[in-house]
Formats: structure tokens, C-alpha cells, sequence
């Protein structure tokens, strides 16, 4: 490793010149020095609150830094949460954690980030043994499960990645389009470039041209996920000293984009919140290609199971795997789907990822993917992607003669009583902010009651605005009374649809204030097809929707969130 590289537990010492620079952030770049004085601050403040566990959610990089080292310093015990939603923050209260950073009822408005360096202040090295953090994972259903860590862990996979590509990397700058929230990003954003000696970026960026503008005046890195790189379709002109890429492995159509889109393949990183970094790869011309086990690594077969053997699990302890692997003669090897993704339907077993396997197979589908809606009779889902020929079928055949070819289609390889009963047609598969498949999300939208909600048909997602297909079912209990002779659906309910899929979408935490410009044009009557738009201005805290046909428009207006004027 290059000389500067320091200890994670060491980074707030005497050993790091007060002139070496830690991020940008806010529009200026903030140095060592400041940002031991941030944390000093911080650090007696704390010191002095009876709370032992906090969790700690910020949207950008650099007060997170500040907050988390800290919180360390202070002998407390971190939990970080993949959001800072209202139903995590009430989960994480139940827990006992005191909130710090940016939520919605307790957020931090001076992180004094401008602290004067305070050279006669000295900090100790910490005990990276002691050090605790819980992190959590993204969960095959969708559920989030606390998995601890202590510091030593993260400092010692640190110490792997800056010994396999410290040299390459140099005095890039660490730039991202994946949250720190998450084991990869807190690493590779934020722990890494600590213990290295680099600057990293605070803001988090949404988009690949955004990291390219940048990366035109200087050497910067990419911290990704398969979720960004493969929707790169035109050549990105910056110099990348790495593309890094974690939460699921690259497609090989997708490793060749990156390639000629960015010159350099992208490095894959393999592991999870539990294991941390286990394994990666380049992948090259030819597909398939193999992943290579991280130093000190070992794989084990017993009873059925992989078994890690690493150096970041703490005692000696070894990891079962979920995952199928194909151990090569070279010690490399090949990923084979995962175990845990087996469900039983009707006493019938179905390994979902097969499932998504043959249906991406299919000449239709650009993506697929599948999951279990454990309701009073057990079914299965399906969300996909159609690619150009889909399409042309789609528009061809309807979507219900889309959907009868594709279950025919399945039908060669599965028992008809585990075909997908549910569908959402999707122009892309809804992420978390980890860059995961938003298991929780997909499960609301095809699990969701006919007898309260529509169906949800298909979904066009973007960052402030979605389009949901909706149809309208017979059996909504609103069209018994609403008329008897003649139902249709009541103005109210259609505002109470409104602001359900508005904050299954979006970050709603105000509370609701009033209803402006509200507008019934059209009836809905039972079995129509409607398409419910959305619009969300957070700054204005407004909540736009129109339900519209081929007719034309039914209703719309806005819902106001926050303070009543």
C-alpha cells in the first residue's frame, strides 16, 4: 500500500496533515483539518447525551463523515438505514435509536461543518474492535435485517481494496451514483478514499454525464451499480482512472457498453452486507467470465452449502452462502443464481430466479423479474421490460395476448399452477437507492386488494414523475352504493388513490395541508383502463395528478403537503 494510507481508526489523528484534502462539498472543498475540528465538535456534543444507539441517515457524503466518526469517537452505537423514511424512522425509534441527520421530524439544520481547526486538540486512535455499526441489508423480500459490524472489519476490507488498486486509482477523485447508506457506498465513498488519503465527492450524482463533466478536468473514479451502467448509450469523454460496479453482476451485453462507452471495462465487486467484498472480475470479449476471490479468501462446500472463510468476519467465523457457485481448477469461479430464491406454491417449488432466467430468455423481454405474493392463496408476480420486438407484439396483440403468449411460453419449462398470475408491464425495474430491485415496491403494486385498489397494469417510473396503468375492477366495494343501477367511481376515491401511489413513490413525509384546483370531467365506470400521472415539486410540496383515457381526461388537481398557508 502507498505510504499515506492510514487505518480508518486512525484517520482523525496527528498522522494526517491538516492540509490533506477529505471531500467536496457544499461548493468548497473541506481539508483534515476541518474536518477534525466537525468531528471534535460533534464528539463533545454527543459525548454529553445519555442516548447509547443513534441512527444516522444524511443525503450527502461528507456530513455523514463527519457525524459517523463522531458518533464512533463518542462511544456510541451506529445503525444506518437504508432511508430516511417516515416508517423506517418509526421502526428505528422502536429499536431505541435516537435520530441524527437529515429526517423529516429531527433534522439537523448546523452540521458545523466551518468548525475552526483546532491544532492543540488531539484525538486518539480509535478501538476498531469495540467500534460498532449495524448496517443493514436490502433483503430477498424486501425486508431490511440489522447485520453488526465492527470497524475493524471495514478497515481491513479498506486495506484489501487499497492494496489491489491503490496504484491504478492514484489521486483520482471518488465520484458516485450510489448512496453511502449501504455497505458498498459507505466503503468505496467514504471509508476508502478516508483511509487513502483521497478526496471524495459529498453529493451523490444522478446521472453518468453529470460524473463525465467532471472527470474532463481531472482523473476521477465511478462508484456504480449495474442499475446506472447499463442504461450508458453514448460515449462518456473523462478520464476514469476505475468504474466500479456492486448490487448484482453485469450483464455481458451491458460490460461490452460500458467498454466502448467509458474505453475500460468495469471492475464487479461480488459479496453482501454480510460478507462484505467477496470476489471480482473484468469482464472480457468472451462471456461467462470468472470471479476471482479477494486475498485471504477460501470457498467450502459442505452439506449442500458455500461457505466463506474471510478475514472481515470476526472469530474466525464462516459465512453459508446463498449463492449456487461453480468452483473452477484455477480457484476462480462462476455464479450459478442463489439458493435462497426457491418459493413452493401450491406445494409445487419454483426457483424464482430460473423463472426470470427463461423469461429474459425470451425474444419479447428486455429484463424480468419475479417474486412470491404470499396472500391467502400463495402466486406469483411478474414485473417486465419489453424490448422492441415486445413492443410491436404488445401493440399487436393487446396485453392480454402478450401475457397468454408468455405464459405459454413458460409453460415449457414449469407447471402451470406456479405461472405468474400477476403482471406489470414496466419500462424499467424499479431500484432502491442501492441500486437493488425494489422487491417492497413491486410487491405493493401487484399485491395490492381489488376490492380497494385498481389493478395495477404497467409503470413508467422517473425521478418526480410516474405513470401508472390502472384498471378499474368490477368488485371495488365504492361502486355498490355509488349507484346501484349505475356505479361509478366516487371523486373521493380518486384523491384517496392519488395520495396512496403519491407516497408509495415519493418522499411525502409533510403533513397533508389542502386539495387545489380539483376537477371532475369524466366518469370512471367499472372495467375502464385509466392512466393515473403523478408529479411531485418537493420544494413546493405539491402533489399533482391527472387520471386520464383514450377519451381524454377524467380528473386531476394538486395536493398540498406542509404548513396551512
Amino acid at each position: 500500500m502507498p505510504d499515506r494510507f492510514i487505518t480508518l481508526s486512525e484517520c482523525l489523528t496527528a498522522k494526517r496533515p491538516a492540509d490533506t484534502l477529505v471531500s467536496w462539498h457544499g461548493g468548497r472543498y473541506y481539508y483534515a483539518g476541518e474536518f477534525q475540528a466537525a468531528v471534535c465538535r460533534w464528539t463533545d456534543k454527543l459525548r454529553a447525551q445519555p442516548e447509547r444507539r443513534y441512527a444516522l441517515y444524511t443525503e450527502d457524503a461528507y456530513p455523514f463523515a463527519v457525524l459517523l466518526f463522531a458518533l464512533l469517537y463518542a462511544d456510541k452505537e451506529v445503525w444506518i438505514p437504508g432511508n430516511n423514511r417516515p416508517g423506517s424512522a418509526g421502526q428505528l425509534k422502536e429499536q431505541g435509536c435516537r435520530l441524527i441527520g437529515d429526517w423529516h421530524e429531527e433534522a439537523v439544520t448546523d452540521y458545523w461543518l466551518n468548525a475552526a481547526p483546532c491544532p492543540d486538540r488531539r484525538l486518539a486512535p480509535l478501538d476498531p474492535s469495540s467500534a460498532q455499526l449495524v448496517m443493514f441489508t436490502s433483503g430477498s423480500t424486501g425486508e431490511a435485517k440489522p447485520v453488526p459490524k465492527r470497524l475493524i472489519q471495514l478497515q481491513r476490507e479498506a486495506e484489501t481494496l487499497e492494496k489491489q488498486w491503490g496504484r491504478q486509482l492514484a489521486d483520482a477523485v471518488a465520484l458516485a451514483t450510489v448512496s453511502h447508506q449501504h455497505i458498498y457506498g459507505l466503503l468505496f465513498r467514504i471509508l476508502w478514499p478516508l483511509a487513502a488519503g483521497r478526496c471524495f465527492h459529498s453529493r451523490i450524482y444522478f446521472n453518468a454525464e453529470a460524473i463525465a463533466h467532471y472527470g474532463k478536468s481531472r482523473p476521477v473514479y465511478w462508484i456504480a451499480s449495474p442499475a446506472h451502467l447499463k442504461r450508458l448509450d453514448q460515449p462518456l469523454e473523462a478520464d476514469f482512472t476505475a468504474i466500479f460496479s456492486s448490487g448484482g453482476p453485469l450483464s455481458h451485453e451491458a460490460a461490452m457498453q460500458v467498454s466502448a462507452c467509458c474505453g475500460q471495462s468495469a471492475i464487479e465487486i461480488f459479496g453482501s452486507t454480510e460478507s462484505g467484498g467477496i470476489a471480482w472480475r473484468r469482464q472480457g470479449l468472451e462471456p461467462m467470465t470468472p470471479w476471482t476471490l479477494f486475498e485471504g479468501m477460501a470457498l467450502s462446500h459442505e452439506q449442500e452449502r458455500w461457505r466463506l472463510q474471510s478475514p472481515y468476519l470476526l472469530d474466525g467465523e464462516r459465512l453459508e452462502l446463498a449463492d449456487r457457485i461453480e468452483l473452477l481448477d484455477d480457484g476462480r469461479f462462476l455464479l450459478a443464481g442463489r439458493l435462497d430464491r426457491i418459493v413452493k406454491v401450491e406445494e409445487k417449488r419454483l426457483s424464482l430466479s430460473e423463472m426470470e432466467q427463461r423469461l429474459a430468455e425470451l425474444p419479447w423481454i428486455a429484463e424480468a423479474v419475479t417474486l412470491m405474493i404470499a396472500k391467502s392463496r400463495d402466486t406469483i408476480g411478474a414485473g417486465i421490460v419489453l424490448n422492441r420486438d415486445g413492443r410491436q407484439l404488445l401493440a399487436e396483440q393487446g396485453r392480454s395476448g402478450l401475457i397468454r403468449q408468455l405464459r405459454e411460453a413458460l409453460h415449457h419449462w414449469f407447471d402451470a399452477v406456479v405461472l405468474p398470475r400477476k403482471w406489470l408491464i414496466l419500462d424499467s425495474i424499479p431500484l432502491t437507492t442501492q441500486g437493488k430491485t425494489d422487491t417492497r415496491l413491486l410487491n405493493e403494486l401487484l399485491a395490492s386488494s381489488s376490492r380497494k385498489l385498481p389493478q395495477v397494469l404497467g409503470l413508467n417510473l422517473a425521478p418526480e414523475h410516474v405513470e401508472l396503468k390502472l384498471l378499474i375492477p368490477p368488485e371495488l366495494v365504492y361502486f355498490k352504493d355509488h349507484f346501484r343501477n349505475f356505479p361509478i367511481l366516487p371523486g373521493v376515491v380518486q384523491i384517496a388513490w392519488a395520495e396512496h401511489y403519491g407516497k408509495l413513490f415519493f418522499d411525502i413525509g409533510q403533513p397533508f395541508s389542502h386539495m387545489d384546483v380539483i376537477k371532475f370531467v369524466r366518469l370512471i365506470e367499472p372495467g375502464n383502463t385509466l392512466t393515473l400521472s403523478l408529479e411531485w415539486n418537493a420544494q413546493a410540496g405539491k402533489l399533482y395528478f391527472t387520471m386520464s383515457s383514450k377519451q381524454g381526461p377524467h380528473s386531476s388537481g394538486r395536493l398540498v403537503y406542509g404548513k396551512t398557508p
